[in-house]
């Protein structure tokens, strides 16, 4: 055969090859940017528009599901440098109790990836709370992990017991720092992960069961309201500039029906759970479960108080910005001793602090009970455009999953239990989105008046208004567009790098895609209320 025709033949085969190389990796990147749920739309707004209701008794249920490792199920490990990372070629060891020859830890999310648990300090909760009344029955979740994208939550509604008759469920991750990763993110590493599927299964499955168990709970219920300021001052710092907090403690007490029984306490505040910072290799809830306990069972004198019993409830407010407790001296009840340095007596501190402040408000003359205790309730599904590596994250299937020509799926929700309006957001908002305070700083990289305005919780209608944070979803970072800080000339004065923020967000027209869509929810909800139909 002709040397020529060899070579044709040989490029032929090449080309053969390449074309259906590329047409497997075109089919593998499009199963995987499809994403579960494909069809799968939230659209809720109960009671509905026009629809005639009456006002019953409000009834109300609480439930936990213990959701800490199993650790004898895990390898243990010696940390040779205690640098808190698993490092072989550092002298670090492990034993191998299954005997598959390899390394099965627990890792820790939050800081840096590779930080393999140890053991447990406290242990960690799936804590749900259900409202019913008017025809209407909702729960809402709270979870002692870093977060959870939106697919596996919708997994668990689709287990939930259908003969419950459960309208909606609202599910919202604390952001703690020292859990489970459970978005595979800290599993090792990028490039060779090892994911716990089976501990998110353990998750969901709790979740379920909380959930479950609340509403069959349900019970008459009286409702007492308040807020109380906490800090910024011993409780928090604000890490980036504009300095503003989501730092007010807002309070729903929940009592068994003419007694003073508590069923449940929840509490909305801001501020990332990282007091033992990034060399802890403890699994622990942090600060939250030093404040739920203290609200539950009291805090000893000096300077104590008794405990209100039954269940607290913490969900996260917004802890953009960033919100944080690392750089913060945490003054003691005693008067004396003060903790600046990551410890368990710190974040103790902090907790039984709240837990005080949580306590004497509700007890205090300025709470109150509602007289409606309606409950009403609206989800809505919506797209948000994604950009930079979390837009290819997407793409590949691997955070997150689902493609939506750039944008990813995710969901709303507005709660409304009498005076209380409860609005979620599917990530860690910028207190300013929130309260107000956005800027337009000179070297930032979108310059603009503030786009994400009014502030959202002006325009919502409880006396006491709630926003919940990385719920139903973990987006990341929410930041102002204005906002937005990643090419040189940087703003605020700095000259070497940018603040920190962008490298954990989805990107800068996530924020006002978000505070678009809430308004507009919102208007939907309080016009569904009124029996009218929002202006557009």
């Amino acid at each position: 055969m002709p040397s020529f025709l060899k070579r044709h033949k040989l490029l032929s085969c090449f080309l053969l090859s390449v074309l259906i190389l590329v047409l497997l990796l075109a089919s593998w990147v499009g199963y995987r940017s499809i994403g579960p749920y494909r069809s799968y739309r939230a659209d809720l707004m109960k009671p509905a528009p026009g629809q005639s209701t009456r006002a019953g008794t409000l009834e109300v249920g609480a439930a936990k599901r213990d959701i800490t490792p199993l650790m004898d199920k895990y390898d243990s490990w010696v940390d040779a440098d205690n640098n808190a990372r698993f490092e072989p070629k550092k002298g670090d060891t492990y034993t191998d109790k299954n005997g598959n020859g390899t390394f099965d830890f627990v890792w820790i999310a939050g800081f840096n990836n590779n930080r393999p648990a140890k053991g447990v300090h406290d242990p960690l909760w799936a804590r749900a709370v259900a409202f019913r009344n008017n025809g209407v029955t909702v729960v809402m979740v709270s979870l002692d992990s870093i977060g959870i994208f939106h697919e596996k939550f919708i997994d668990v509604r689709k287990m939930i017991d259908p003969s419950l008759g459960i309208d909606h469920v609202m599910f919202s991750s604390l952001h703690d720092h020292e859990a489970p990763d459970t978005m595979l993110i800290w599993s090792y590493s990028p490039l060779r992960p090892r994911f716990d599927y089976k501990y998110l299964e353990l998750v969901q499955k709790a979740c379920k069961e909380a959930v479950e168990e609340a509403v069959r709970n349900l019970q008459p219920t009286d409702m007492i309201l308040a807020q109380v300021t906490a800090g910024p001052d011993g409780y928090l710092d604000d890490s980036r500039q504009p300095i503003v907090y989501d730092n007010v403690i807002r309070c729903a007490r929940f009592v068994k029906k003419g007694t003073d029984d508590t069923i449940a306490t929840v509490v909305e505040w801001g501020n990332h759970p990282e007091t033992l910072g990034g060399a802890n290799s403890l699994l622990t809830s942090d600060f939250s479960g030093y404040w739920r306990d203290a609200v539950e069972n009291g805090v000893p004198d000096p300077h104590g108080v008794k405990g209100l019993g039954g269940m607290c409830i913490y969900f996260q407010g917004c802890v953009g910005g960033l919100m944080t407790q690392l750089h913060t001296t945490v003054p003691h009840r005693n008067g004396v001793d003060k903790f600046k340095e990551a410890s368990f007596e710190k974040a103790q501190a902090l907790g039984e602090n709240l837990a005080i402040l949580t306590v004497n408000a509700l007890r205090g003359e300025k709470s109150w009970r509602p007289a409606d205790t309606q409950v009403a309730v609206a989800a809505k599904t919506i797209f948000v455009p994604m950009s930079g590596l979390f837009q290819y994250g997407i793409l590949l299937g691997l955070v997150h999953p689902g493609w939506y020509w750039g944008k990813g799926k995710t969901e709303l929700d507005a709660i409304r239990i009498g005076d209380l309006e409860i609005l979620t957001i599917p990530g860690e908002l910028y207190p300013e989105i929130a309260d107000g305070g956005i800027e337009s700083p000179e070297g930032a990289d979108y310059p603009s008046a503030p786009i994400e305005v009014p502030p959202l919780r002006s325009q919502m209608q409880g006396k006491l208004n709630m926003i919940v944070g990385l719920a139903n979803d973990e987006l990341g970072y929410i930041i102002p567009r204005s906002q937005w800080d990643k090419k040189t000339p940087y703003a605020y004065g700095k000259t070497k790098s940018p603040q920190y923020g962008e490298q954990n967000s989805p990107g800068p027209d996530v924020a006002p895609a978000i505070h678009h869509e809430a308004l507009a929810l919102l208007k939907q909800f309080h016009a569904a209320q009124a029996g009218t139909k929002p202006s557009p």
